[in-house]
């Protein structure tokens, strides 16, 4: 017996998150920089991720960007840098803003470490 995945609109399947991901997620806090321009001027902000991928990451962050406003990262730790934008309007939470960036470019040594393979799972507990 096969199981049916759940329908969109027009018949399209609707995919679980994890599932349609491109990339594994890593929850791990780095610090990082954002270069970006404001009006002609160059400003700088300091952030640090929660969780990263090849594609980019969740950075929490004291101040809020745009949809689609396009910057640069500089890993603090190893100072490399990548062009990026924030994918989606970034969510308030306790600590800051939320804020999902997307390299313009797949990056996968960016962060300096090893992912787990695509087919990896969390054992259920």
């Amino acid at each position: 017996m096969t199981q049916s995945r759940p329908q969109g609109e027009k018949g399209n399947q609707v995919i679980p998150g994890e599932e349609r991901r491109r990339s594994q997620r890593v929850i791990v806090r780095t610090a990082v920089t954002l270069h970006l321009t404001i009006a002609k001027q160059v400003v700088i902000v300091k952030a640090e991720t929660v969780e990263v991928n090849d594609h980019g990451a969740m950075l929490l962050c004291t101040r809020s960007f745009s949809a689609d406003e396009r910057m640069e990262i500089q890993n603090d730790c190893t100072r490399q840098c990548a062009a990026c934008r924030v994918t989606r309007v970034p969510r308030e939470s306790a600590g800051g803003y939320l804020i999902p960036i997307e390299f313009e470019a797949p990056a996968p040594n960016f962060w300096h470490i090893s992912f787990p393979p695509t087919d990896w799972k969390s054992r259920e507990r």
